[in-house]
């Protein structure tokens, strides 16, 4: 089973990657972010489409978006000078009450 979630893991990583490469890519005009991009998307794509065979298919979309949007915005916040604003940051909180929350909720596995 800790297969499954090392694959989610990479789904996200994958997909933190390809997202973060959107941005460097300024609009497709850099050929390697926006390759990065491309190649990111794609093996997440894969990573979450195996890991769903083992992991409930809320649960693991909801870790994949929720963390998702959690490393992509603490990128954003460090390495763009994105604003960090206490409703950011309280939704940011939110975000992971819910994760956890799901991922709580799901039946236990052998």
């Amino acid at each position: 089973m800790y297969v499954y979630w090392l694959l989610l893991l990479a789904a996200i990583l994958s997909e933190v990657m390809a997202t973060t490469s959107m941005k460097l890519s300024a609009g497709f005009t850099k050929a390697i972010p926006s390759a990065t991009m491309m190649v990111g998307y794609m093996c997440s794509g894969i990573f979450i489409i195996l890991a769903i065979k083992r992991i409930e298919l809320s649960i693991a979309y909801a870790v994949w978006a929720g963390l998702g949007v959690i490393l992509t915005s603490i990128i954003g916040i460090w390495f763009f000078r994105e604003t960090m604003t206490p409703v950011k940051l309280g939704s940011i909180g939110l975000i992971c009450v819910g994760v956890v929350g799901l991922y709580l909720s799901q039946p236990n596995q052998p």
